[in-house]
């Protein structure tokens, strides 16, 4: 097909009616890389699980682990920057004099990924005049370790990569009175975030615990999308 035949196709199965769309760009190119509706993060599910399945139920040890304590969850984190920060024990709701022989020991345990919007096939006139939404969305899972077990952080980056254009944060407090084992949604959309956004940083953070063995706190279904619908409507 010629040029103006690709363009006329990005046009019409994305609906992208109204949108900048100049001559200079490789329009096959830019069909090709599909990047309206695609999931611009890699390895969303990194345990193998789904949200559409319950969580496993933890793996009870039959006796205590002895060796030493663990605080990075097993899987498979390709694509993924991750870090681990240990938490000092937590001791301020034991009464003084009272004998302690053992408290739990949390970790958080941090993923991220930054996507570069004009390498996934987005085009800067697209970014800046139009404006599509971009949708975040993650599940995590109810494991009641702590109150606070999920944390996510995302931000709308500049070509430079360190001016944050927009940003969203998510800190939920979990209730811990009834036994609720599920998957949680959390989602966001950015919308008339303004020009100049080329970057999306992805960073979310899990806690776990050790005590006799270890238990972590799980996710799947991690996606940045973009959606070919105008932000400021």
């Amino acid at each position: 097909m010629s040029a103006a035949e690709w363009k006329e196709r990005c046009e019409a199965e994305w609906s992208l009616q109204g949108a900048p769309m100049p001559d200079g760009l490789d329009w096959k190119s830019v069909y090709e890389a599909r990047p309206l509706g695609r999931n611009f993060l890699k390895n969303p599910a990194p345990h193998g699980l789904s949200a559409e399945t319950p969580p496993p139920e933890p793996d009870l040890p039959e006796e205590p682990d002895r060796g030493p304590p663990r605080f990075q969850p097993d899987g498979d984190f390709t694509g993924w920057t991750t870090d681990i920060e240990v938490l000092p024990y937590d001791s301020s709701g034991i009464p003084a004099g009272a004998m302690v022989c053992a408290l739990p020991q949390y970790s958080w345990f941090s993923m991220e990924q930054i996507v570069d919007l004009k390498a996934e096939g987005l085009w800067d006139e697209l970014l800046d005049e139009f404006q599509p939404e971009i949708v975040i969305k993650d599940w995590y899972e109810e494991s009641q370790l702590h109150k606070s077990i999920y944390q996510l952080h995302v931000k709308l980056l500049a070509a430079d990569k360190s001016t944050v254009i927009s940003e969203h944060t998510v800190s939920p407090t979990e209730d811990l009175s009834e036994y609720s084992h599920i998957w949680k949604e959390v989602s966001h959309v950015f919308s008339s975030y303004g020009p100049g956004v080329r970057y999306v940083h992805f960073v979310h953070r899990l806690k776990n615990s050790f005590l006799n063995g270890f238990y972590p706190t799980l996710f799947t279904g991690s996606s940045v999308t973009v959606r070919a619908v105008k932000s400021s409507q």
